[in-house]
């Protein structure tokens, strides 16, 4: 039995999808409201702040995924993020089963140098401090090795379906509907994005491969790293609209922040979009060197056919 913790998401969809397609039948979906996935789904409600019910969700598990997500409200992140955890390793414990930890980058140094596995952690503001101290939290669950644990992480999303992220918002939805794209602070610097159907069928992959517990990983993303220019360039040629945008300087976001919440809670990240994001992925990909990863072209095409 293979089971997905926080099985809402996008990232949770496509890799439900994937661990019924190629690893197991038996796959328990869990959240508090559920939504089945493949025909044969087992549904479970369960409040991951609540340990006795994180721990009956887990009974029976083999392997469990971690990718239970939160609006972006850092006092929310704060009081909730490592109770999930915490409670969802001390069921994997009890299980005996595997924990695969779904993470991101917000704890990594917002600059430039490249980020690899052995990045150090350098957070900026209080989700990312949470972040870090939840990365931390299974680093040091890996030290201990009652479980075998692992942790996949990705950097910024782009993708289909629901898949939330500055780029998607900003261009590709936009784009979507006629409308001019945004690009957040700069359009020269190089970003990394990974298709999230890649990241949740690298996830798979992982929780799959023995050998690979015990480690952290980057998720694959294509080679290319392309600027924002570039992005939308492209994003408007497979769309068939004018390759024009409009920049948002940093500062008018942080005024902005002065009367939206919404954007308030976002203004620990502009940083990253000062510089280039250049996430590395070269360890996944020697240790899978078969695994297909998507061009952002065709990514791009796929969202269109969507």
């Amino acid at each position: 039995m293979q089971i997905i913790l926080g099985a809402n998401g996008q990232i949770a969809t496509e890799l439900a999808r994937t661990l019924h397609r190629h690893h197991t039948g038996e796959l328990r979906l869990v959240s508090r409201n559920p939504c089945r996935v493949n025909e044969d789904d087992t549904l479970v409600a369960a409040n991951l702040l609540d340990a006795g019910q994180t721990t009956q969700a887990v009974k029976g598990s083999r392997i469990v995924y971690f990718t239970a997500g939160l609006p972006p409200d850092s006092k929310l992140w704060e009081e909730q993020f490592p109770v999930m955890l915490k409670n969802a390793l001390q069921a994997c414990r009890m299980a005996g089963a595997s924990f695969a930890y779904f993470d991101n980058t917000y704890m990594y140094p917002q600059n430039s140098e490249i980020q690899t596995e052995e990045t150090r952690f350098a957070p900026v503001g209080r989700k990312g401090r949470v972040r870090a101290a939840m990365a931390t939290m299974v680093l040091q669950e890996m030290a201990r090795g009652d479980i075998p644990a692992l942790i996949a992480r990705a950097p910024e999303f782009y993708g289909p379906g629901k898949t939330q992220s500055f780029t998607n918002a900003l261009i590709i939805d936009r784009l979507k509907v006629g409308k001019r794209p945004l690009v957040p602070v700069r359009d020269d610097t190089h970003r990394t994005l990974i298709w999230t159907p890649d990241a949740s069928r690298a996830l798979a992959t992982l929780g799959n491969t023995p050998d690979a517990f015990g480690q952290t990983w980057h998720l694959p993303c294509c080679d290319e790293r392309p600027t924002y220019k570039t992005f939308v360039i492209m994003a408007s040629k497979i769309f068939g609209r004018s390759p024009s945008y409009s920049v948002i300087g940093k500062w008018p976001l942080i005024i902005a922040g002065l009367f939206s919440k919404k954007v308030r809670e976002i203004r620990e990240l502009l940083p990253r979009y000062e510089h280039d994001n250049l996430f590395d992925s070269s360890k996944f990909k020697r240790h899978f060197p078969e695994f297909p990863v998507t061009t952002y072209k065709e990514g791009l095409e796929l969202i269109r056919k969507e």
